[in-house]
């Protein structure tokens, strides 16, 4: 395993941004981008967006700008993006079911290699869904790091400790619940409820 530059948490998520705008600007042949045009297609300060590409290298030429290849190359390299990357998706309900058939994963580096249910006999009709029996032979033959959490609150730590015990490291959770894993795991949480929450107090 490579080492990684240790880049704080908020940068990574910033880096996110960043190569997804500069994969708009290849999809557009742009070949070039300034700090400031960048930093404002990704809704940050051009001061930020160059601290942020600091921490782990140096780019761009004064006058210039950054060559949109060349970075885009470099950030994917660093997020561990550059080729597809396999994850499971735990629990095949409603919103499981939508995540399964959105395209967008793999535009992103990712892909869903299969799907794990309590329901016996589930299936789908893009991913294969599997018994959670299966599930870790599975992430250890496939080599599977990441996972997608969709199962409801009153089983979300109990699989996430199935997952954590079959050697996934990162876990995007869905379920209203705040789980517990050792240190070296890490869970990014979407409560969508929080969400619109949140949303609400900016339109009263």
């Amino acid at each position: 395993m490579t080492d990684k530059p240790d880049i704080p948490r908020k940068t990574v998520y910033r880096l996110s941004i960043y190569q997804r705008c500069l994969r708009r600007l290849k999809e557009n042949r742009v070949e070039t981008v300034s700090s400031e045009a960048l930093a404002k297609a990704a809704g940050v300060t051009p001061s930020q967006l160059r601290k942020d590409l600091a921490s782990f290298g140096n780019f761009g030429t004064r006058g210039l700008g950054y060559n949109v290849e060349a970075l885009s190359g470099t950030i994917g390299e660093t997020l561990g993006t550059t080729r597809l990357q396999p994850v499971i998706l735990v629990g095949v309900g409603n919103l499981g079911s939508a995540l399964l058939r959105y395209h967008g994963f793999n535009k992103e580096g990712f892909e869903i290699v299969g799907a794990f249910d309590g329901e016996v006999g589930k299936t789908h009709p893009t991913v294969k869904v599997y018994p959670m029996g299966e599930l870790e032979g599975f992430v250890s033959a496939n080599g599977v790091k990441l996972a997608i959490l969709a199962v409801p609150a009153s089983v979300a730590q109990q699989v996430c400790n199935e997952l954590v015990a079959a050697g996934v490291q990162a876990v995007l959770n869905f379920a209203p619940v705040v789980l517990e894993v050792p240190e070296q795991v890490v869970v990014n949480n979407v409560d969508l409820a929080v969400e619109l929450e949140n949303l609400s107090y900016f339109i009263r």
